[in-house]
């Protein structure tokens, strides 16, 4: 059996037809996918739930409260759904950085 994960990251310029990757051992499988919406975000999870059986989604720190809740909800009860946060300083520091690359500001829906 394979644990399944996905890696999910907003970028500005992020196109997840094109900005993916699958990285598998005999026992593992993460796909790594960056989007540049919310929406596309929650499409590409419902999608990789229903086409390879994912079970777990991992979500950069670039996601607010309210759109972990809606991929939460969009891949249901059965995948679990984190986000990869740091410490106070941790967050501050890629904040800055995000900041820096463009990425700050109301995402495209």
């Amino acid at each position: 059996m394979v644990f399944k994960v996905v890696f999910l990251a907003h970028a500005p310029d992020g196109e997840p037809e094109k900005h993916r990757c699958v990285v598998e051992t005999s026992r593992y499988k993460l796909f790594v996918v960056v989007v540049k919406s919310q929406d596309q975000a929650v499409e590409v999870c419902k999608s990789l739930v229903e086409q390879e059986n994912i079970d777990s989604v991992i979500l950069c720190p670039g996601f607010t409260h309210r759109e972990v809740a809606e991929i939460s909800e969009a891949v249901g009860e059965d995948v679990g759904v984190s986000v990869a946060r740091g410490d106070g300083p941790s967050n501050r520091t890629s904040s800055k950085a995000r900041q820096r690359e463009g990425y700050a500001g109301k995402q495209t829906r």
